[in-house]
């Protein structure tokens, strides 16, 4: 097979990927890219719309953000919501709900009320629901089963309405490719159905191996694998004290559309994970989806791919400094049982009973039987463990290697901030390659 050269090679066709592979066609000088997915089509892993929240994370809902980090998030939500509207793809994959945090009891009210006071300049469109205005917009949240009013205090922070909330990621993926390779022309390639297998550097070029014997070389290499990210990265030798920690996470769906719009719970500000929140599936004919659970699964992918068991203990590197930061995680209290619960969510007989028991908390009405177990609903994120600094990462994790490769590994929600990441590698390339980056189309564009 005749070898093809590339400027860029990026390894990963979800939503990352994709994105980089249209900003690099739009935004730079670059003239050639391909991206290098493993599957029959890219997009079929945690970017698939069955496997994330369907959500777009702008910050006003996150009660884990800090207000610098929610204005940082702003900004970057407003890239994925702009592209969209270029193209006009709203009410096509992205599309407009009410959306809330709910806060049951003293001391989540007060929460609420205090980060709607701090937050409301950051976002001009936030207000304050209260009970009889929740009974109006949201009522399943107010009443339970013998249509009486909740006893607890409550109160919730959102939207009504006005603002885009939901995103198909995948119907996304397609149109960046898509139009990636219009802008880009016959040098911007899509392989499918290639598992890149090894990586190596000789002089100034990289040589990417696959399983099907792809003949691929690139001047610069961006791997967003996912959980595989890690993986590869420790095949060259980088990121040696880093380990991955792959979280699952699983859905229920209810059997009738019961929400109107988003409904988030408030988050744990000591896990790095969405809290259990509720909301119209856009993929399910609007039914109210449940979720999601999060628990460590052994294996790097869930569904598709035996063999990441595996390559799941390879990513750990298992050791004592390991070992010892999952004891430390679990001797706090919270972290326990939350860890206890979540396990508990996947136990069949034990799961659904269990689950609806929490999900009350946002329908008070919810019964057993109303439930059932979304069969493979759900993706894994890569936590990212550093054995340096002894403790598990919040947020993107990424290696910049100054040698013309870089892995990212990207946790929820990292759809939302494909656009970000991609600028920040862009960047890298840009500098590394001798190539422009035109920041004013960016910025005019998507901000």
């Amino acid at each position: 097979m005749k070898q093809k050269h590339y400027e860029v090679v990026i390894v990963g066709g979800g939503i990352s990927g994709c994105a980089l592979f249209y900003s690099l066609a739009n935004f730079t000088d670059i003239k050639s890219a391909a991206i290098i997915e493993k599957y029959e089509d890219i997009a079929t892993l945690n970017t698939k719309g069955n496997c994330n929240s369907q959500t777009i994370h702008c910050g006003d809902i996150e009660t884990n953000y800090s207000k610098e980090k929610a204005s940082n998030v702003a900004k970057v939500a407003k890239m994925t919501v702009n592209y969209a509207l270029k193209y006009n793809y709203n009410e096509k994959f992205m599309f407009s709900h009410q959306k809330m945090v709910l806060g049951v009891g003293e001391k989540e009210v007060n929460l609420i009320k205090s980060r709607y006071e701090d937050f409301k300049e950051i976002y001009p469109n936030l207000q304050l629901f209260d009970k009889e205005k929740l009974k109006q917009i949201e009522p399943n949240v107010v009443f339970d089963s013998a249509l009486n009013e909740r006893k607890e205090e409550i109160i919730a922070m959102g939207v009504e309405k006005g603002e885009y909330t939901t995103m198909d990621y995948g119907a996304m993926s397609d149109s960046l490719v898509k139009n990636a390779k219009n802008i880009g022309g016959e040098q911007y390639k899509l392989y499918l159905n290639s598992e890149v297998k090894d990586i190596k550097k000789i002089g100034d070029t990289f040589y990417i191996k696959t399983n099907n014997n792809l003949s691929i070389t690139a001047d610069f290499v961006v791997v967003n694998a996912g959980t595989y990210s890690l993986y590869l990265a420790h095949k060259m030798g980088y990121g040696l004290h880093l380990s991955t920690l792959p979280i699952a996470g699983s859905f229920y769906f209810a059997k009738r559309k019961i929400l109107n719009g988003k409904v988030y719970m408030v988050q744990n500000h000591k896990l790095p994970f969405a809290a259990l929140h509720a909301d119209p599936d856009i993929l399910a004919g609007e039914k109210t989806r449940f979720g999601p659970t999060a628990f460590v699964i052994p294996k790097l992918e869930r569904y598709k791919n035996l063999d990441s068991f595996f390559d799941f203990f390879e990513s750990l590197k298992l050791d004592k400094k390991v070992i010892d930061i999952f004891w430390n995680l679990l001797k706090d209290k919270d972290i326990r049982d939350y860890t206890l619960r979540n396990l508990l969510f996947e136990l069949p007989l034990l799961n659904k009973q269990v689950f609806t028991k929490n999900a009350r908390k946002i329908v008070p009405s919810l019964k057993d039987d109303e439930l059932y177990y979304a069969k493979e609903f759900g993706g894994v994120r890569p936590q990212v463990i550093d054995k340096q600094s002894k403790r598990l990462e919040f947020g993107q994790g990424k290696i910049n290697t100054d040698d013309g490769i870089v892995f990212n590994m990207t946790p929820s929600p990292g759809a939302t901030s494909c656009f970000e990441t991609a600028r920040v590698d862009i960047e890298k390339i840009c500098e590394f390659l001798g190539k422009n980056f035109d920041t004013s189309k960016f910025n005019d564009e998507l901000l």
